[in-house]
């Protein structure tokens, strides 16, 4: 199994970076061996992936870093990099990698402070790998001084420095750091594509799988989670019963209050998975004895892991909002399908009855109202506008249609 049989529906993205994992493979063994490098090479050192939410740029950015890191002995037999088997490619996939670094947006922002010690790190030569590989997961969440801190890094990168970037759209990235990257684009995988690979890689009953990858329109990891976790199913069941609930002002006000209280949940069951363990972590670090006082000068230390873990659960908030908002405009996506006459594309087959409903008591134009209504939600949860307000407008709209 190579680094590239996870890609879903990309076998043109994946043939490139086939390519060019290659003749990086090829420079570093010329480089090793004192020879001049290869006069034509696919390779650069700044690549831009984009594409749908739910086309796996990250994971195709993933895959290419454990391409570029593989030490498989077959690669001096023709093999080509990538094995999936060897330390280089298993480290990288698992992120444990020590030449491969990831930044993520810990709040909205990217700021310049998570970045600084990256950057930093991208103008060293390897430790122990082939490449200093820097991946960005969302590079349009870089702010104005951590993006130009970005731009002076891939304008001058050192030789074994590779950075991978990757945004929904080329939009979504500075200029001046786009025209220095090669870009890819990845396109949302077909439903059968998500639904066989839910069957072959995870195991998944193919019906249960084919209603994920339906209900999630290609999205893998959302359709993944729904076949694998009944918590996910069951909160997806009740995201798609609320437009039958918003009969009165009190219902549209409980609702939304419901849809932020579990976004909530989510976020918190997360910061217990992951912030006591972080803190243990960071005070074992500093040197404090098991249930001892921190060292004294370290406050600092801690404030700024609290200060991160705060902007996470936030986020994390606002993402579980924005997976009930697209269940929500499947669900309308659906209603104005039928009210149209077209049947071919229901995602939402499980909830056809109330699908019916809907389009029978309501026109076209209210399902458009709708579903922009809900978009205008997205938009707002993107300028940090407080949760409860913005659902609350959404449901209210919803109501008036």
């Amino acid at each position: 199994m190579t680094v590239w049989d996870d890609l879903v529906g990309q076998e043109k993205v994946s043939a490139v970076l086939d390519a060019a994992a290659r003749d990086a493979d090829a420079l570093v063994t010329a480089a090793a061996a004192g020879q001049p490098p290869p006069e034509a090479s696919k390779m650069t050192h700044a690549w831009l992936f984009t594409g749908p939410p739910g086309a796996g740029r990250n994971q195709t950015a993933r895959a290419f870093a454990a391409a570029l890191q593989c030490v498989s002995p077959d690669r001096a037999l023709g093999g080509s990099p990538g094995c999936g088997f060897c330390d280089g490619c298993h480290t990288a996939l698992l992120g444990t990698h020590a030449d491969v670094s990831t930044v993520a947006a810990v709040g909205s922002e990217i700021l310049v402070r998570d970045m600084r010690d990256t950057v930093r790190k991208s103008f060293t030569s390897p430790a122990n790998g082939r490449w200093q590989i820097i991946l960005v997961e969302d590079a349009e969440r870089l702010n104005e001084k951590s993006a130009n801190a970005v731009l002076k890094a891939v304008e001058e990168p050192a030789p074994r420095t590779v950075w991978l970037l990757c945004a929904p759209s080329i939009e979504d990235v500075l200029p001046t750091i786009r025209s220095r990257c090669r870009h890819l684009t990845l396109r949302t995988p077909s439903v059968h594509a998500v639904a066989d690979m839910l069957v072959r890689r995870d195991g998944i009953e193919p019906e249960v799988a084919s209603a994920a990858a339906r209900a999630t329109q290609g999205h893998v990891d959302r359709a993944r989670r729904l076949a694998t976790d009944p918590a996910a199913r069951e909160r997806r069941a009740a995201v798609l019963r609320l437009p039958l609930r918003l009969d009165e002002v009190g219902a549209c006000l409980k609702a939304a209050q419901e849809l932020v209280d579990a976004a909530a949940e989510d976020a918190k069951q997360l910061a217990e998975e992951m912030d006591g363990k972080e803190t243990e972590e960071l005070k074992a670090a500093l040197g404090a004895a098991q249930g001892g006082r921190l060292p004294r000068g370290t406050a600092g230390v801690m404030k700024d892991l609290e200060d991160m873990q705060k902007r996470r659960r936030t986020r994390t908030q606002r993402d579980s909002l924005d997976v009930a908002l697209g269940d929500l405009t499947g669900f309308y996506r659906d209603v104005l399908a039928l009210q149209l006459g077209s049947r071919v594309a229901i995602a939402n087959g499980d909830t056809e009855d109330a699908l019916e409903r809907l389009a029978r008591g309501s026109s076209p134009e209210a399902t458009l109202r709708r579903i922009e209504a809900i978009a205008a939600c997205r938009e707002a949860l993107d300028r940090n506008v407080a949760p409860l307000l913005a659902v609350e407008a959404m449901t209210m709209a919803l109501r008036a249609g």
